[in-house]
């Protein structure tokens, strides 16, 4: 078997620090960057998705962020090939790519060896799909495979009509087809780290922080710049923030309402972060609230600072490259 591809990830719930470490971590091991965040992807949805700030990069390149319109409606298979492709050209550069964000699923598509491709297409099948209504659509997809509708906002067109497309030509259900996929050996050797905070209300208190500051950097200026038809229409306009602002230009809730709202919202989608990344144990945790992370007691003094954080990370990565290598 060829030797696997090793790659950093950094995952987590939102407001725990993960763009800021994974800049640190790609000064250490000569990296480069790769968003698994699925709003990232959008342009101009850069206040509501937190995306990074050019002077918070320090020179590190970052891809597959702003590179699709708001109004397109980008997969998850989308997502796969390009950050596969990526990933290539980066270690064709002889660095390392480093994946940041916290859409699980994004992150999974390309450790798994899920083709997506593989399952075919019949144009004429589609056709026939794409003269129905969204709603005519998804009460189909609700019917044959309910998991994969859980998992697909109705709107979302394009990933409907692709899991009907699966069960019409192979005859399983996309959840299926995606099981077989995870059993596959995958190319890649990750290293993920994980940051989360014990205390839930620390966290929680950093999400409401995080809320206040897209408000004053101007958040509602810039739904209201997207805001058209089509925007309304699309996947990019359910993220968080973003269909609440909505609701508030259309007047159905006041402006504090609408941030506690937000708030909220952002809260309960850390809880589906947390719940989704725990199921996978390959990844080693940080807690950057609990001294017991690093091998220090209660007691003693340390300091929850990128910095500090990134020292940890980086040697649990070497520690674990040096056990291999034995």
């Amino acid at each position: 078997m060829a030797e696997k591809i090793k790659i950093i990830a950094i995952v987590g719930p939102t407001a725990t620090g993960k763009t800021a470490l994974s800049v640190e971590l790609a000064k250490r091991f000569n990296g480069e960057i790769i968003s698994c965040d699925s709003m990232q992807i959008y342009k101009n949805m850069d206040i509501g998705t937190a995306k990074v700030k050019d002077e918070e990069t320090c020179g590190i390149k970052h891809h597959l962020v702003g590179i699709a319109e708001p109004i397109e409606n980008f997969s998850c298979a989308d997502y796969a090939v390009l950050a596969k492709k990526k990933a290539e050209e980066i270690l064709a550069r002889g660095k390392i790519p480093i994946f940041c964000g916290g859409t699980g699923l994004y992150l999974d598509s390309v450790l798994s060896e899920n083709e997506f491709s593989a399952a075919g297409q019949d144009t004429e099948y589609r056709e026939k799909l794409m003269k129905k209504s969204p709603d005519e659509l998804y009460a189909e997809l609700l019917k044959i495979d309910p998991q994969s509708a859980e998992k697909t906002h109705k709107n979302n067109v394009k990933r409907v009509i692709r899991a009907l497309e699966i069960r019409y030509i192979t005859g399983i259900t996309k959840t299926e087809w995606d099981r077989r996929s995870r059993e596959k050996e995958s190319r890649y050797d990750a290293f993920i780290i994980g940051l989360d905070y014990k205390n839930r209300e620390t966290l929680y208190g950093r999400i409401n922080k995080r809320v206040d500051m897209m408000i004053e950097e101007g958040l509602i200026n810039e739904v209201k710049a997207l805001d058209c038809k089509s925007f309304r229409e699309s996947t990019a306009s359910q993220g968080i923030g973003y269909k609440e602002i909505l609701a508030y230009i259309d007047g159905k809730a006041t402006l504090s309402d609408t941030v506690e709202q937000i708030k909220k919202n952002s809260r309960n989608y850390a809880k589906r972060q947390i719940t989704w990344f725990r199921k996978n144990k390959k990844i080693t945790w940080i807690y950057r609230d609990d001294p017991e992370t690093f091998g220090m007691s209660r007691g003693e003094i340390y300091k929850d600072d990128i910095e500090y954080i990134a020292d940890y990370a980086e040697k649990i990565i070497r520690n674990r490259i040096k056990s291999e290598q034995l």
